[in-house]
């Protein structure tokens, strides 16, 4: 079962834009979305910011039991 986390991210260059990353199986898939009407397309390489604010949202589902603690553990050590 992938685990979907998801947040806005305003760049200078690209403006507002909608970041999802999928995490499946020890893998994760970062995408992109700008405007409504737009097609999901690849995000990436992804900044530090970028982990960093995978990591926070993820901590945050660890006290509600929406994760467990060994899944946020396995998320951390995908970080290169």
């Amino acid at each position: 079962m992938a685990i979907d986390f998801g947040w806005w991210k305003t760049t200078p260059e690209d403006g507002k834009f909608q970041i999802n990353a999928s995490v499946h199986g020890g893998n994760i898939e970062w995408t992109r979305k700008q405007g409504h009407h737009t097609q999901w397309e690849t995000y990436g390489p992804p900044t530090d910011e970028d982990w960093d604010r995978l990591i926070y949202e993820a901590g945050k589902r660890v006290p509600r039991r929406l994760i467990s603690p060994k899944q946020f553990d396995a998320i951390k050590k995908l970080r290169p």
